[in-house]
């Protein structure tokens, strides 16, 4: 996996609507500047960011990039009369989600995006939020679907995309997987994934791709508001404070907060990935420079103690 990758929730008008031409933007800023690894699923935007992500890749070479999305929703027929932003995402309820983790589901769950994307295959197929979900029915028949599908040549790769660490820890010890889409719990500012979860993904072979690095805001601006966000919400009083201590510490360094966390998972040998939600060409270049800048090995350091 590189070590950067372009999330396309934003593609699916994540908050609000992105216009046609940051999208193009976007997608054309990360491919200039080498990013090769794009994710989307079905539910951004019920499906607009699998429909948009895949038009925008439409003009470059298929075997030149990897793309990844998500099982587990169908979309089905939905009441049409308002908007998803109930879900975060800034389009009509033409569509709504329904829960799924049959065979037959995930099949058709596949299939119904690569019509969307209006390409003949994905290189990396998650399993979406499987704690959400009927979560024994995704461990008794939709992981060993897709490793089915893995061997019948239709996918490549066999991904659990999920913020829970249980889940994904029974779902690495399963055998079955190539790959973890670890949200959160492996960042600057909170490791739960490191007990466990972290060691069984190198014992097993499963390569790890990080998202959520800015734990939902907190992380994200080199000083930390009052009203900064953590997990959509407010954040607590304590990692307010932990995270003003980091921002501190970089300044002190002649760095940002931002340039720490998403530098910090790339740090430990099982993640090979950092995958970031961008919406214009600036955030994508701004990234960049970012997840390029030299961190002082004395600031790790003292962040370590």
């Amino acid at each position: 996996m590189p070590a950067l990758g372009f999330g396309a929730a934003q593609l699916g008008n994540l908050y609000r609507v992105t216009t046609d031409e940051e999208a193009r933007g976007a997608v054309d800023a990360a491919w200039d500047e080498g990013v090769r690894l794009f994710d989307t699923a079905p539910h951004y935007g019920i499906g607009t960011s699998e429909r948009r992500l895949g038009a925008l890749l439409a003009s470059y070479p298929r075997e030149d990039y990897l793309l990844s999305t998500k099982v587990g929703r169908l979309l089905v027929p939905g009441p049409g009369d308002g908007d998803d932003m109930a879900h975060g995402f800034a389009v009509p309820n033409s569509h709504r989600r329904v829960w799924d983790m049959s065979e037959a589901g995930i099949r058709r769950s596949h299939a119904e995006s690569l019509e969307r994307l209006g390409l003949d295959r994905v290189d990396v197929l998650y399993l979406h939020d499987p704690e959400e979900s009927p979560t024994e029915q995704a461990f008794a028949e939709a992981l060993p679907t897709l490793a089915a599908m893995r061997e019948e040549g239709l996918i490549s790769h066999v991904g659990v995309g999920s913020k829970d660490v249980d889940v994904l820890l029974r779902a690495v010890r399963t055998g079955l997987l190539d790959v973890i889409m670890l949200s959160g719990r492996y960042t600057l500012l909170e490791q739960p994934a490191a007990a466990e979860l972290l060691p069984a993904c190198l014992e097993h072979g499963v390569e790890v791709v990080a998202v959520s690095v800015f734990n939902s805001g907190i992380l994200s601006r080199p000083e930390v508001p009052d009203d900064a966000k953590y997990e959509y919400g407010a954040a607590p009083v304590e990692l307010l404070q932990r995270a003003r201590h980091l921002a501190a510490l970089a300044a002190e360094h002649g760095v940002q907060l931002p340039d720490l966390a998403l530098r910090y998972p790339l740090r430990h040998e099982a993640v090979s990935s950092v995958v970031l939600g961008m919406r214009t060409a600036d955030q994508v270049r701004q990234n960049l420079e970012r997840v390029a800048r030299t961190i002082p090995e004395e600031l790790w350091e003292q962040i370590d103690a």
